[in-house]
């Protein structure tokens, strides 16, 4: 007597082919091109315009940029996609950016404070205490590739935007002659202007 069980039929069996190792492609790899300057996101926000048609969402986004060489630049765009505004944000910033005057230990030569608005921020050299600084200060001291600074923010504003642009008026104050820099009195009106324009939500 036959004691084994039938085999159960599971369905029909699929074959898709001899497996050869030569069908499968290699994986082609793709580096993305290095960009020209590190950058860093200080803020993006969502902004809200009241038209007469209704409410327009936009974006603004602020992005800083450097070459750890003693070069900072910071910029502002606003657009109706993150993409858009990330490439205007890159494009003034870049047009925004000066070198800054430091000593071989790549530190600032003396003390140094600036303004803006409501944020204060006093910049100076420490001797082998290395970088002391936090927020949006520490973002654009790094991307410049200083070192052995103290910074501090010398008000109550936790507005990260405006830290940033009181870090970027403090080390114009230090820009080498040699570099192109922008007015800075320009920049912090258009900066002021556009502000006042928008409603924020």
């Amino acid at each position: 007597m036959d004691t084994t069980k039938p085999k159960q039929n599971t369905g029909p069996s699929r074959s898709y082919g001899p497996k050869r190792d030569g069908d499968r492609r290699p994986r082609s790899n793709f580096e993305r091109p290095k960009p020209e300057f590190d950058q860093k996101m200080v803020s993006i926000r969502r902004v809200t315009r009241v038209t007469s048609g209704g409410r327009r969402m936009t974006f603004a986004v602020a992005i800083a940029i450097g070459d750890k060489k003693g070069s900072v630049g910071l910029g502002t765009g606003k657009g109706g996609d993150t993409a858009i505004a990330i490439a205007k944000a890159l494009r003034q910033a870049k047009k925004n950016m000066f070198k800054i005057k430091v000593t071989k230990e790549m530190s600032i030569p003396h003390h140094v404070s600036g303004k803006f608005s409501s944020s204060k921020v006093t910049m100076m050299p420490n001797k082998g205490k290395g970088l002391v600084a936090g927020s949006a200060v520490r973002d654009l001291i790094t991307l410049a590739g200083l070192k052995n600074i103290t910074a501090k923010i010398n008000s109550g504003s936790k507005n990260k935007l405006n830290n940033a642009r009181a870090a970027y008026v403090t080390l114009y104050q230090l820009r080498a002659k040699s570099s192109l820099a922008p007015k800075i009195t320009a920049f912090i009106a258009e900066e002021s202007a556009t502000e006042a324009k928008e409603e924020v939500k």
